[in-house]
């Protein structure tokens, strides 16, 4: 049973007041008392099922199976996602999988092609990820997600709580948690993995923007690679979120 929404205290209060709660509890821990603990109010958790997606999923399905879980689905998947994403869903049980999608008349008007990505891909994930998640996290006061401090610089300083703003509370239950760590819950749970891991992809996006990465490289250097981009622009970087205009129709 999820808390009644936040009344009281600003973001910045309750994001401080979180951290210093929960500093030195396990991911498991910060993820219970994140989906009971009234400063957090209405969670939803959001996920890509990409290639480590199943463990902060398998946790929360062990916490709360019916915590809302938002799905992103920008119509340039990978076929393998898809297919994935059901068959996760499915084996653990979860009660209230959304899959989410941009307006079909923003698509139609800004993207009609297809190829927004090859010209402005940030504009391409405003258009199919940013906006649509922030419609569909709209009745949320908090959200969890599945980001790391190993995975890129700009979330080396991750803390479990952050300020989205004004807007939300971020959850990052795994944010203290190392490459090894992710790899031992796998095992230890018996979690399904994505089947494009086996093929190379360590982090995996929409087909267009994603290859796989050669052995030693960073797990993201194959997300938009050659382009100076490192985050879709859903979440935020030093406080502010990294997104583009999308380009007008002509």
């Amino acid at each position: 049973m999820q808390p009644e929404s936040a009344q009281f205290g600003t973001v910045a209060t309750r994001v401080a007041a979180l951290n210093t709660r929960y500093r030195h509890h396990s991911a498991i821990s910060v993820l219970e008392h994140a989906l009971a603990d009234a400063d957090t109010g209405a969670v939803a958790m959001v996920s890509s099922f990409g290639a480590e997606s199943v463990v902060l999923l398998h946790m929360v399905a062990v916490v709360d199976r019916d915590t809302p879980v938002l799905f992103l689905d920008t119509e340039m998947l990978f076929d393998e996602t898809l297919t994935y994403q059901r068959a996760v869903a499915a084996h653990l049980g979860l009660g209230d999988v959304r899959v989410i999608r941009a307006s079909r008349t923003k698509l139609a008007a800004h993207d009609p092609e297809g190829m927004l990505h090859r010209d402005n891909p940030d504009a391409c994930c405003d258009l199919r990820k940013t906006q649509p998640l922030a419609h569909a996290l709209a009745p949320f006061d908090a959200w969890i997600t599945g980001r790391k401090r190993f995975q890129s610089g700009s979330r080396a300083a991750l803390a479990f709580f952050e300020a989205e703003g004004e807007a939300r509370i971020k959850i990052n239950p795994l944010a203290h948690w190392a490459r090894e760590d992710i790899a031992d819950y796998m095992v230890n749970n018996r979690l399904p993995r994505h089947p494009l891991v086996a093929r190379g992809f360590a982090s995996i996006g929409c087909a267009p923007c994603t290859t796989p990465v050669a052995p030693g490289e960073d797990p993201r250097a194959g997300r938009w690679r050659g382009a100076a981009k490192e985050e879709c622009g859903i979440h935020f970087v030093d406080g502010r979120i990294i997104r583009a205009p999308i380009k007008q129709a002509s």
